[in-house]
C-alpha cells in the first residue's frame, strides 16, 4: 500500500496521463540541475511540463490511466514531458534537448491512450509544423478540384484555338 505522498503523486500522473494528448519519457541521466532547470524553463514557454517520476509510479499511474504497455520503458531514471494542446510538442522539445545537451535519451511515449516505442517519437518530433501540415493538405485536397476545372476549361480553349485559327486564315486568305 502506497504511503499518502505516493498515492497523491500516482493519482497526479495519473491526471497528467489523462489530460494529456502526448507524453514523452527519457532518461536524463548526465544532466545538471542548472541544465534541468533551463530544460523545464524551455519546456514551459512551449506548454510542456517535465516531471522526475519514479518507474514503479509512472507504472501505477499507467494502469490507472488505461495505458498498456508502458513498462517496456520503465527503466533507469526518467523524466516526463506532459503536453496537454500539441501532440508533437514534447516529442520536438526533448528532441531538441537532446541535440542541445547531447545527455539525454528518449525512451519511449505515450500518444492518447498508446504506449509508443522511441523511433515512433523520433518521427514524431520530425513532423512539420502544424501550419505546414495544413497547408498541404490543403493543397492535396485543391489539387483534384483544379485537374477537374482544367478538364472541363479545356474543350472551351480548344473552340477558342481553333476559332482564332479560322479567323487568321481567313484574313490571310481575303
Amino acid at each position: 500500500m502506497p504511503t499518502p505522498r505516493k498515492a497523491a503523486i500516482i493519482a497526479e500522473t495519473r491526471e497528467e496521463l489523462e489530460q494529456a494528448a502526448a507524453a514523452v519519457l527519457a532518461d536524463y541521466r548526465g544532466m545538471t540541475v542548472q541544465q534541468m532547470t533551463q530544460l523545464r524553463r524551455t519546456l514551459a514557454q512551449q506548454g510542456v511540463t517535465l516531471r522526475v517520476i519514479k518507474n514503479t509510479l509512472l507504472r501505477l499511474a499507467a494502469e490507472g490511466a488505461g495505458i498498456e504497455g508502458l513498462d517496456a520503458y520503465l527503466a533507469g531514471p526518467t523524466a516526463v514531458a506532459f503536453s496537454r494542446q500539441d501532440p508533437v510538442a514534447p516529442a520536438k522539445a526533448l528532441n531538441q534537448a537532446i541535440r542541445d545537451y547531447r545527455r539525454m535519451e528518449i525512451k519511449g511515449g505515450v500518444l492518447g491512450r498508446s504506449a509508443i516505442g522511441p523511433d515512433q517519437v523520433r518521427a514524431l518530433a520530425e513532423l512539420p509544423p502544424r501550419e505546414v501540415l495544413v497547408g498541404q493538405l490543403v493543397s492535396a485536397l485543391a489539387s483534384p478540384m483544379q485537374r477537374v476545372v482544367w478538364v472541363f476549361n479545356a474543350p472551351l480553349a480548344n473552340l477558342a484555338r481553333v476559332l482564332d485559327q479560322i479567323r487568321q486564315q481567313r484574313e490571310a486568305a481575303g
